[in-house]
């Protein structure tokens, strides 16, 4: 997949993983950048264009989809955690937002975007996952029920956009360095070498990335039968 004079979007492009994202695409040589985000007066880059984009919002999808008829890279980055739903109490009100933004706003993104892509030579469609996509959670057990069901939904638009000549990407990764990610204290990787690594991963035509120890740990994991919790 080539990146130097493609034109590509990233949805949730203001801050963090996005906006890293958006940077790296520029420096690669992207023709364009869309920086899709809810409010763009908070695109805080000169370098991308700024466009309207509420991945919820069917009616705001498809308008970014006719202005942006232009992209052969979609990045799904959009995204937002589950702190608020516990595994056994209190309301599910912070998982239903999870699994709305997280699963049905990529759908939603990737389908208004599969033929655009088709239309401009097949292109790449990047859905950004999580170790949680392998894991369950009890401390947040809706963002990664809405990680698993974004996994699943990837590899069924990797098998559907394949005749197409679309690269589906699945990025997986552990904690990232990011406001998001603030109030945990573990290992984490850059938002800049992620970003790297999803350049790289473009580049050289991968199906998946597992961008950190963490991750490709939880990935061998998924051969081994079920049991009791691990204690290390």
């Amino acid at each position: 997949m080539d990146i130097k004079g493609s034109v590509a979007l990233v949805t949730g492009a203001n801050r963090g993983i996005g906006r890293a994202l958006a940077r790296a695409l520029v420096e690669h040589g992207a023709a364009k950048v869309y920086a899709g985000v809810r409010v763009p007066a908070n695109v805080p880059d000169a370098g991308v264009v700024p466009l309207r984009l509420d991945v919820t919002d069917q009616e705001s999808v498809a308008a970014a989809a006719a202005a942006a008829g232009d992209v052969s890279i979609v990045i799904n980055n959009a995204g937002v955690g589950d702190a608020g739903t516990k595994l056994l109490e209190g309301s599910f009100d912070g998982a239903r937002q999870a699994m709305e933004v997280n699963y049905f706003g990529t759908w939603a993104v990737s389908r208004a975007f599969a033929p655009i892509l088709a239309r401009n030579g097949g292109g790449a469609l990047v859905n950004v996952l999580s170790v949680a996509s392998w894991a369950g959670r009890p401390d947040f057990p809706g963002y990664a029920a809405s990680k698993a069901a974004q996994w699943s939904l990837t590899d069924s638009l990797r098998q559907a956009l394949h005749a197409q000549g679309t690269l589906v990407l699945g990025v997986h990764v552990g904690f990232v360095d990011t406001d998001l990610s603030a109030w945990v204290d573990a290992p984490k990787i850059g938002a800049d070498t992620l970003a790297e690594q999803v350049m790289d991963a473009l580049l050289a035509g991968q199906y998946e990335l597992l961008a950190d120890e963490k991750t490709r740990k939880a990935k061998a994991a998924l051969s081994q039968p079920a049991g009791p919790p691990s204690t290390s």
